[in-house]
């Protein structure tokens, strides 16, 4: 039983930019994240263990944006995806989208969205 679990909005203040100022000062983008995987075990035991802990992937998710201080949000979200994927072995296929509200001032934001499957 695939199905889909995410987060959106999740608020992350980091380093990221090509720019001077953008690489002294944390700045926020905004994740939106989708995984799927198999429902079933969790569905029957009603078990986190059987599930993807959304707090461990936020925790995994914001560690790894926050230490890497990223010039590209392109990098970002590979790095993010490819993570998931990696250590998280239930995940079958990961869906995300980083947005820059600060990147261009004329644009509510900037944005890169992938989709990668295991």
């Amino acid at each position: 039983m695939i199905a889909t679990t995410g987060l959106h909005n999740l608020r992350i203040e980091c380093i990221v930019g090509i720019h001077p100022h953008e690489r002294e000062n944390p700045q926020a983008v905004f994740l939106d994240l989708e995984v799927d995987y198999d429902f079933a075990p969790a569905a029957e035991s009603d078990a986190i263990a059987d599930a993807v802990d959304y707090d461990q992937v936020v925790r995994m998710a914001t560690d790894l944006i926050q230490s890497r201080r990223f010039h590209l949000i392109e990098a970002m979200a590979e790095a993010v995806a490819a993570m998931l994927l990696e250590q998280v072995p239930v995940i079958e296929c990961v869906r995300l989208e980083i947005r820059k509200p600060a990147a261009v001032p004329a644009a509510d934001n900037s944005f890169v969205w992938l989709e990668r499957e295991r």
